[in-house]
């Protein structure tokens, strides 16, 4: 199996003409992608598996005849393998168009139920959310209360934590509650959220509400940047709702909603109306080659490692001494949560040695780590740093660099300008050193020696903004 290959370009760049009139072109330079949390590449086994989808699984998922059942037999394999990556049941999982979908899906539900259920005491329904969440959460919610169809408590992130901290979460609580959204690891920082505690603190209040006939708070986590990253369970989260996006751990753009109980224990309400499809909670004739792949997640997963002599294809990062045993590609999500951590160690090597090189080329006046929050739990491959300067504007910095390839920030918030990100406000980041933030997440596949030409780029990319020159070559 191969390896899941790294986002790359070769761009060439022109030197001066000489004598003669005949233009030489330098050597290419390497490109190196560090945009991770914006999207990733797709496996070479997910790429297989749309393939043969789209060759062998055509028929209508909902015909009776043989093309259509190996649509639907294609369809319940990948809803299968997605729910034991996540620890849920396979009959809990509906396929959707992406994580927008998803979230929208879990708002518009919980609004739609509490109205058909509480419309004669004459409340509006009441969410609790933070502020770090999200545009797909956030926004639709802002438009909730602008409509006056709900009531919304956006609650901030603790400035020393980064996180939204169950005791704030749990004091936003109202009467006419009916849902806690609160994502599992932020976009920006990294940081992970205390999912499981608030997930405790609020079914302990689900006991006491139960007596007094107050509506039964549920609890949703948008899980997109966590996936892949770190092991993620349901049970464990204690979630009622979660989200998943494929295209952030190298899938196709499709998404999903895990609804614990779907439609007895928690309701959900379609947005859409048509033929029946996803039991009648999302139709629409299904994506079968994208659902496929996003039922073979990851490729090349580690199941075994053991001592040869060569360095596999699968796994590059791995020593050269060591590799890995694959399971065949059908199995691969199953063996996810068994194997997460593989990934996260290398990731949290190569991002921590980001993260030193920074220190020592810069120095720690010159960098500000604004991912750091002492005591927080953070994403294993997410370093979100500011240059400090009047000059070194997150987007200045990217377009002076050659060799990286990253971001301000959210991907969905490009058309900012050099408006600091809402996100690293929230968490108590300076104004100056927040327009300054560039994001860089590293990959699967992200090396260290990477890590030094990114840095170097960065260096020489901070010099010409400055006005100093560029440093000479190897310095």
């Amino acid at each position: 199996m191969e390896a899941t290959p790294a986002p790359s370009s070769h761009a060439q760049r022109r030197v001066a003409s000489p004598p003669g009139g005949h233009e030489e072109k330098s050597p290419p330079e390497r490109s190196v992608y560090m945009d991770y949390n914006a999207t990733t590449p797709l496996a070479p086994a997910v790429i297989q598996a749309v393939t043969e989808a789209m060759r062998e699984a055509w028929g209508n998922p909902s015909s009776p005849h043989p093309a259509g059942r190996k649509a639907k037999d294609t369809i319940s394999a990948a809803r299968e393998s997605l729910a034991k990556m996540i620890g849920g049941r396979a009959q809990d999982i509906i396929f959707t168009s992406g994580g927008t979908e998803s979230n929208n899906l879990v708002i518009h539900s919980v609004v739609t139920h509490f109205h058909k259920v509480h419309s004669a005491e004459g409340d509006a329904p009441h969410i609790v959310t933070c502020t770090v969440e999200h545009d797909s959460v956030r926004l639709p919610l802002e438009h909730l209360v602008e409509e006056h169809v709900a009531a919304v408590t956006f609650v901030p992130v603790s400035t020393v934590s980064g996180q939204a901290e169950a005791d704030d979460i749990l004091a936003a609580v109202r009467p006419a509650t009916c849902l806690v959204t609160v994502m599992l690891a932020n976009n920006e920082t990294g940081v992970v959220m205390p999912v499981p505690e608030i997930s405790r603190r609020v079914q302990a209040l689900n006991r006491e509400r139960a007596a007094s006939g107050q509506p039964v708070i549920l609890l949703h986590t948008d899980a997109a940047q966590a996936l892949g990253k770190r092991r993620v369970d349901v049970e464990d989260l204690g979630v009622d709702l979660l989200t998943i996006v494929g295209h952030k751990f190298y899938g196709p753009r499709i998404g999903a909603l895990y609804v614990r109980g779907l439609g007895e224990r928690t309701p959900l309400c379609p947005m859409l109306f048509g033929g029946g499809q996803e039991r009648n909670f999302r139709p629409g004739t299904e994506n079968t080659p994208m659902i496929a792949g996003l039922g073979k997640l990851p490729s090349g997963v580690l199941q075994k490692v053991t001592s040869v002599r060569t360095r596999p294809l699968c796994c590059p990062w791995l020593p050269t001494n060591r590799t890995c045993i694959l399971t065949p590609c059908p199995q691969a999500a199953e063996l996810v949560a068994e194997n997460c951590e593989a990934y996260e160690a290398h990731m949290r090597d190569v991002r921590d040695h980001l993260e030193q090189r920074l220190v020592a080329e810069f120095g720690e006046k010159k960098i500000h780590l604004n991912s750091r929050f002492p005591g927080a739990e953070r994403l294993p491959n997410t370093c979100n740093f500011s240059f400090r300067g009047p000059r070194l504007q997150g987007r200045a910095v990217l377009a002076q660099c050659r060799v990286l390839q990253a971001s301000v920030g959210a991907a969905c918030h490009s058309d900012h300008g050099d408006r600091p990100s809402p996100v690293l406000l929230s968490c108590g980041i300076p104004f100056d050193v927040a327009r300054n933030a560039l994001r860089l997440s590293v990959g699967r596949s992200t090396t260290r020696a990477e890590v030094d030409l990114v840095v170097q780029d960065l260096k020489q990319a901070v010099a010409r903004l400055e006005g100093q020159g560029v440093p000479p070559s190897g310095v």
